[in-house]
């Protein structure tokens, strides 16, 4: 048996193609077999780019150590988010991430069963099933608890690739400037802020729809600093639907997942993205200084000494300006497809306005 070719979707996932999966990576002895696959799909509004299925699995012969489940993720039947997928190149990186660096990384991540691209428009990854974890809730949004393990893991993330990705190793990995990703959110921010408007209008103040010019025309600007030393592996989608938080004594604090937007940068970005469009906006407010200065913390613990909480504080404002990019892209071009999907991207927008008037933001153009 033979993992390619590919199921065309996780519909398709069979017992046969599962067996010589966990065959392929070791987890299932050569003499046993998956006998029955049931099918159970996550949660509409979760994944916008991906379809996604929980998979339960019933052997055939000795199966000790074999998976009860496993998360099985395909690329979107959705023509209009799977075009800007592939703009974007979101499927090569998430299987590249998978591939390349995900063994090198500190912080908590599911088990990898595989990783797949058969062609530039189809893949497939099977990972291990984190649903005895509580999902992150992006409508919610994330309390103090919740954000400082979130934090807390993003340190691990970011002290593992500081500085180390410097020598063209994982060349598929985009820069955060200079770089078709970056010249691509540039232009989707233009194309999308209209319709961002258009949709969610409500929620934007005025005086930042004036702002709109002098906001594309500095997006450059934004991305060059946001790419300036010292650069790491930054997430690029931390974001509360992808965190995964424990609810049992065996469970790491958190763990996440989602790896479609990883970019060569500051990991600033996925702190800003994190407490400026997930986090609650009260306990932003009142804690944003206390969880800047436990990443700095986090980060010196892992072995990181050229990061100050000066520098970080800088990075975490350009980082929350810039942000704003991601939501005229997501809101702007994305279909939302149902109402929790739109309903996460309000509380986005929401998240980021007060952000950037909270902190005066707008007098960085």
């Amino acid at each position: 048996m033979n993992i390619l070719p590919l199921p065309a979707s996780p519909s398709a996932v069979s017992a046969e193609w599962m067996t010589a999966v966990l065959h392929k990576n070791g987890s299932l002895p050569e003499t046993s077999s998956v006998s029955h696959v049931e099918h159970t799909p996550i949660g509409e509004g979760v994944g916008m780019l991906s379809e996604i299925e929980f998979l339960g699995l019933t052997y055939a012969g000795d199966h000790d150590g074999a998976p009860a489940s496993v998360v099985v993720k395909f690329p979107t039947s959705n023509e209009v988010n799977r075009g800007v997928a592939e703009q974007f190149k979101v499927y090569d990186r998430e299987v590249g991430y998978f591939s390349d660096l995900d063994a090198q990384s500190l912080a908590a991540g599911p088990k990898v069963y595989l990783a797949e691209m058969e062609t530039p428009t189809h893949f497939a990854i099977v990972l291990e099933d984190l649903s005895a974890y509580r999902t992150g809730d992006q409508v919610t949004g994330a309390t103090l608890p919740e954000a400082e393990a979130a934090i807390d893991e993003l340190a691990k993330m970011h002290a593992s690739f500081w500085n180390k990705l410097e020598d063209g190793h994982a060349a598929w990995l985009p820069r955060a400037a200079n770089s078709d990703n970056a010249t691509n959110m540039a232009g989707g921010s233009a194309a999308g802020w209209d319709a961002t408007v258009s949709t969610f209008g409500e929620h934007i103040p005025q005086h930042l729809r004036d702002a709109k010019d002098a906001y594309v025309a500095a997006i450059p600007r934004l991305q060059e600093h946001l790419d300036q030393a010292p650069r790491t592996l930054v997430h690029g989608d931390f974001r509360m639907d992808n965190l995964f938080f424990a609810e049992h004594p065996d469970h790491h604090p958190m763990t996440f997942v989602d790896w479609q937007g990883p970019m060569l940068g500051k990991g600033m970005f996925d702190v800003s993205y994190f407490l400026g469009q997930s986090t609650q906006v009260d306990v932003r407010r009142a804690h944003e200084q206390q969880l800047i200065e436990r990443y700095v913390t986090g980060l010196s613990n892992a072995g990181v000494t050229d990061y100050d909480f000066a520098t970080a504080w800088q990075d975490y404002r350009v980082g929350l300006l810039y942000i704003w990019v991601w939501a005229t892209v997501i809101a702007g071009t994305l279909d939302a497809e149902n109402e929790r999907g739109n309903a996460w991207m309000v509380e986005m927008i929401k998240r980021n306005v007060a952000a950037i008037d909270d902190l005066d933001l707008l007098e960085l153009l």
